[in-house]
């Protein structure tokens, strides 16, 4: 167990979760589905049972270290932060090194900080399969989700059913990656039986990876390679803070996943939910008699159906003559939109900052 490791990803801004998820703190340092923690919490108690506690790094921007801090009882040397937003490729390299720094011989589980996993049970297999797999093979394994509906807010992996890897619970070659379909093409990838969600969540030896940087991102990996020495010093944030300007803002997936000849992914359903719209929580709450989420605060609804209401706590909203809208209140913004828009809202908070600056993000 001591050369399992856990990264989480925890540099998001959740823009799509606006008014309420805000630059100062993001939705993966809230606790949206009003559990009594933040979806960043329960992702570092999801593994606690899979690896030493000390083994678990945070990687998170400058400006939110201090909430990982105030968040996790985690030592400050495992909270690795990040001078600019680059998407995921970078913050994996950074974590990728510093691990390298301790234990060449790890396995690493590298995951978001805001997604939702209802069986924790089934979760924990599946981890430790991958786990054992990545021990002992060059391999970059992935987390496929099984679909249950034509969804065009995910990416999809196309999975090899008839090479199914045995010894191991769902694990098979992967055929394809495919970025988020439109509708159409979505319900052919379900009809089809051998797409799945792709769930963001990875596991690899520390030697695959890098391997896989070297192959397919070599000018990252030299950047990040240069400081072999540095990292885990107190040289390391003036390193990093170089290094990051050097990088391109690339993805995981595009940079390395989709290219490298070596992607497995295990196949499972583990009540995933990558919580990235007020939709997807709405699903994992309970709605009323009119199938109205209601989130926080009081809400009176006259001929409101399968909408959804947050607003603070001592407020209340009354709405009527309403179907399939969001309606949220985070005090200086009120926002309403129908729910069929909600993958615009990042377009809309740009138009907010267009004219209003950083007042209100």
């Amino acid at each position: 167990m001591k050369h399992k490791y856990v990264v989480i990803m925890a540099g998001g801004v959740g823009s799509r979760f606006w008014p309420v998820s805000r630059q100062s703190l993001p939705k993966q340092f809230l606790d949206i589905l009003g559990t009594g923690e933040t979806l960043l919490q329960q992702t570092y108690k999801r593994f606690a049972n899979l690896c030493p506690r000390e083994n678990i790094f945070v990687v998170t921007s400058d400006e939110h270290a201090h909430l990982v801090s105030e968040q996790l009882d985690i030592d400050k040397k495992r909270i690795l932060s990040e001078p600019f937003r680059r998407n995921t490729a970078p913050c994996v390299a950074y974590a990728t090194y510093r691990i390298l720094s301790i234990d060449p011989d790890a396995v690493v589980a590298v995951t978001p900080a805001d997604h939702l996993i209802e069986k924790q049970d089934v979760f924990e297999e599946v981890i430790e399969e991958g786990f054992r797999y990545a021990e002992s093979h060059d391999s970059l394994l992935t987390i496929g989700i099984k679909p249950d509906r034509p969804e065009t807010g995910y990416g999809y992996i196309q999975a090899n059913e008839k090479g199914k890897i045995r010894g191991y619970k769902g694990l098979k070659p992967v055929k394809t990656f495919t970025e988020k379909p439109d509708i159409d093409l979505a319900r052919v990838f379900i009809d089809s039986g051998d797409f799945y969600w792709n769930s963001g969540i990875f596991i690899w030896s520390i030697r695959s990876i890098i391997d896989a940087f070297e192959k397919h991102m070599p000018d990252m990996y030299a950047a990040f390679d240069e400081g072999r020495e540095i990292y885990g010093t107190d040289r390391e944030a003036q390193f990093i803070a170089r290094t990051y300007t050097e990088c391109s803002s690339i993805s995981i997936d595009y940079g390395i996943m989709e290219k490298a000849g070596n992607v497995n992914v295990i196949c499972t359903d583990m009540g995933w939910s990558d919580l990235g719209t007020w939709s997807s929580v709405a699903d994992h709450t309970q709605a009323d008699g009119n199938s109205n989420t209601l989130l926080s605060g009081e809400f009176f609804g006259y001929s409101v159906h399968n909408s959804i209401v947050s607003i603070p706590q001592g407020k209340i909203v009354v709405a009527g003559g309403l179907e399939d809208y969001i309606i949220v209140d985070s005090g200086d913004v009120l926002l309403i939109v129908p729910r069929s828009d909600e993958q615009s809202i990042k377009e809309y908070l740009d138009d907010v900052k267009k004219k209003t600056g950083n007042k209100f993000l």
